[in-house]
């Protein structure tokens, strides 16, 4: 088994927090961290005064507090505590990042060649020399949203639960089932802590090492939705839809599940659009020709 290098091993623990949080963009104060230099003020002219950007140079707003934009405010503070706020999350996102444009589909589907944006990237950034196997996948699991029920809404409330201990003893279990998506990372346990963390998965996002081993720790509803990190994950991900003998472990830089007891259609692939959007204008991680790895060094030591 070949060792991951470190710079490597941090950029895979880092990029599904990050996939998570630009999907969960909706959060009432998002804190937006900038590697490397610390963003200088833009200026311009306005009424013959200087005025200085409220943007940095990705875009973003530089500081944030948690009042609603005035048409945010006209349109959903009327609604109660806890109402699902169709269109919300989008218009935030457009507040804080005005660069923003309307995400592609969470998963890819059998029109997944004509995202332009992904197609000429190596994982963990775009799926570039693996369209076939992609295909074969795609083939099988044959379903590529939420789900009947969940696809039929149209606002979703949307919970990202972590893998820290943030939680412990918090009793908030039955506040996140009440959510009607709830998403988890890789391995983060639910049995003997569903007091503090609930019962409730709609999807579990993970890649090869982290998915979980233990067959009895999956849970009986959760989507398992893949998410690449190199073209070997794809190898892995298809042996695993056609329940076929694993074969090829030595490009891991731990173990592997052997087997993942989910039915082919409650398989999803992650559109790696959001990590590629993750890496390059949330972190502004160097673009090195879409080639993982390079620049990491940089942006650990910024940690």
């Amino acid at each position: 088994m070949k060792t991951m290098k470190p710079t490597h091993k941090a950029l895979f623990i880092l990029c599904p927090t990050l996939v998570l949080g630009f999907i969960y963009y909706s959060s009432g104060k998002l804190h937006l961290h900038v590697w490397g230099p610390k963003p200088q003020l833009e200026t311009e002219i306005t009424g013959g005064r200087i005025v200085g950007s409220v943007y940095d140079k990705q875009g973003f707003l530089l500081q944030l507090d948690t009042k609603l934009p005035q048409e945010l405010a006209y349109k959903y503070g009327n609604l109660s505590e806890g109402a699902c706020k169709p269109g919300y999350a989008a218009a935030k996102m457009t507040t804080i990042y005005p660069k923003f444009m309307k995400p592609a589909p969470m998963f890819l589907d059998r029109n997944f060649k004509l995202l332009a944006k992904v197609s000429n990237y190596l994982p963990p950034f775009g799926f570039k020399t693996q369209e076939k196997v992609i295909d074969s996948i795609l083939t099988a699991t044959k379903y590529y949203g939420l789900g009947e029920h969940l696809d039929s809404l149209s606002c979703k409330r949307c919970i990202i639960v972590g893998n820290g201990g943030i939680l412990f003893n918090k009793s908030l279990g039955s506040r996140i089932d009440e959510y009607d998506v709830v998403v988890r990372l890789n391995e983060a346990p639910v049995k003997g802590y569903s007091k503090d963390v609930g019962t409730k998965t709609t999807i579990r996002i993970t890649y090869p090492e982290g998915a979980i081993q233990k067959s009895d720790n999956y849970e009986k509803d959760s989507l398992f939705v893949f998410s690449a990190f190199k073209p070997l994950d794809f190898k892995w991900l298809r042996q695993m839809v056609f329940k076929e003998k694993l074969r090829g472990t030595e490009g891991f830089w731990k173990s592997v599940a052997h087997y993942v007891p989910r039915e082919p259609t409650e398989m999803r692939i992650l559109n790696p659009y959001f990590i590629q959007e993750a890496a390059f204008q949330f972190i502004g991680l160097p673009l090195n020709n879409g080639l993982m790895g390079k620049g990491v060094r940089h942006m650990q030591a910024s940690l």
